[in-house]
C-alpha cells in the first residue's frame, strides 16, 4: 500500500473540502478535520489506497491531520485561503475560506467519488456529531491522545455507526412494511 504523503495534494484536498463546507453552518475546523479523516479512511477501505496519505493523530475531540496547521498556514500566506472566526451557537468557530478553487486534477475519479460520498453522508451533522462518529472508529479507540492513528486500523471490525441518514432510512423502510419503530 502506497502511503507516501503528498503535501500539494493534501493542500488541494483541504481547499476542496473547505470550499464544499462553506454552505454548512457547522462546517468549521472540527467538521473539516473529521471529513478529511473519513475521506482518507473511507477511500482506504474501498480501494486499498489513501488519497493524500495525510496522517491523523488522536485528539480529545477526534482525529485531526498532523499536517493541517503547516499546510493551512501555507495556503493563508500564499493568499489561497483565509481563516475566519464566526459565531456558531454562541461559540467561536474557525473556518478556512478558500480564495481560489482547488486544483482537482490531483484526484482520480474514484477519489472524487469518495470525497463527495463522505460529504453527503456527513451532511446535516454538527461538528460534535461528526466527532462522536469518529470516536467509533477502531483507530481512534485503540490509540492514545497524541498518537498517530495507523492506516491499518481502517480494516478492523467495528459496529455499524448510527447516523441521522441511516436512522431516517430505517424508519422509512419500517413504516413501508408496517413494522413498529421506537420513538
Amino acid at each position: 500500500m502506497d502511503v507516501a504523503y503528498v503535501e500539494d495534494k493534501f493542500a488541494e484536498l483541504l481547499l476542496h473540502v473547505s470550499s464544499r463546507l462553506q454552505g454548512d453552518r457547522a462546517g468549521g475546523a472540527t467538521k473539516l478535520n473529521k471529513v478529511l479523516f473519513f475521506v482518507e479512511f473511507t477511500h482506504l477501505r474501498r480501494h486499498h489506497r489513501v488519497v493524500s496519505s495525510c496522517q491523523f493523530q488522536k485528539l480529545p475531540h477526534g482525529p485531526a491531520p498532523h499536517q493541517l496547521l503547516p499546510v493551512r498556514r501555507r495556503l493563508i500566506d500564499s493568499g489561497a485561503a483565509e481563516l475566519i472566526e464566526e459565531d456558531f451557537l454562541g461559540r467561536p468557530q474557525q473556518r478556512l475560506v478558500p480564495k481560489r478553487a482547488a486544483d482537482l486534477t490531483w484526484f482520480t475519479a474514484e477519489e472524487m467519488q469518495t470525497i463527495e460520498d463522505v460529504l453527503a453522508q456527513l451532511e446535516g451533522m454538527t461538528g460534535t456529531q461528526v466527532s462522536e462518529l469518529s470516536h467509533q472508529e477502531p483507530g481512534w479507540r485503540l490509540t492514545e491522545i497524541g498518537e498517530t492513528i495507523p492506516f491499518s486500523t481502517a480494516f478492523l471490525e467495528f459496529p455499524q455507526a448510527a447516523t441521522p441518514t441511516g436512522e431516517r432510512l430505517s424508519k422509512s423502510v419500517a413504516e413501508r412494511y408496517g413494522f413498529a419503530t421506537a420513538g
